[in-house]
């Protein structure tokens, strides 16, 4: 049993890093979103899927993290890795940004297909890509973080960022 409280300590702990960082980037997406629609009657998302939408992207990036395809460059500049994850994240994103709005056309039409046509000929296409341009700097900034943190090690990271750290107890 103790192990088990011990790999969901562990699982949560590794989860964190990447679900915060994401849902308080969507949030940021969010009043972006709220700002382009303002006045053009169109639903904005609430806290709560931007909440299980960060969660959502934490875990897969913990998952995608694990595949031997992401870390395709491992004697290259650190570069390389920025933007090979950038680019699987970003297509990830696109992806579940284009499912969700399907979703809520789909509703409305009756059905999938009837809400893609649906969407494809209502979708403001300039908000869109509004939203995977800021998306894509989020994401370029997560990976470098990420990579950097990764290249100097936890530790030196909070000394960077934070200072001296106060030594444990003995």
């Amino acid at each position: 049993m103790n192990n088990v409280v011990t790999k969901v300590k562990e699982e949560l702990l590794a989860i964190l890093p990447p679900t915060l960082y994401f849902f308080v980037a969507l949030h940021l997406v969010l009043v972006i979103r709220v700002l382009m629609l303002e006045g053009t009657g169109i639903k904005v998302t609430t806290s709560v899927s931007i909440a299980l939408a960060a969660l959502i992207l934490g875990k897969a990036v913990l998952i995608a993290d694990l595949l031997p395809i992401i870390n395709r460059f491992p004697d290259k500049p650190l570069v390389y890795n920025v933007l090979w994850k950038t680019l699987l994240y970003q297509m990830v994103a696109a992806a579940v940004h284009y499912a969700e709005r399907l979703v809520d056309f789909a509703r409305q039409a009756g059905g999938v297909v009837a809400g893609n046509e649906k969407l494809l000929a209502e979708i403001v296409w300039p908000h869109f890509w509004a939203i995977q341009i800021l998306l894509f700097l989020l994401i370029l900034m997560y990976c470098t973080l990420h990579e950097l943190v990764r290249l100097i090690g936890k530790d030196k990271a909070k000394q960077l960022f934070f200072g001296p750290l106060p030594s444990p107890p003995h």
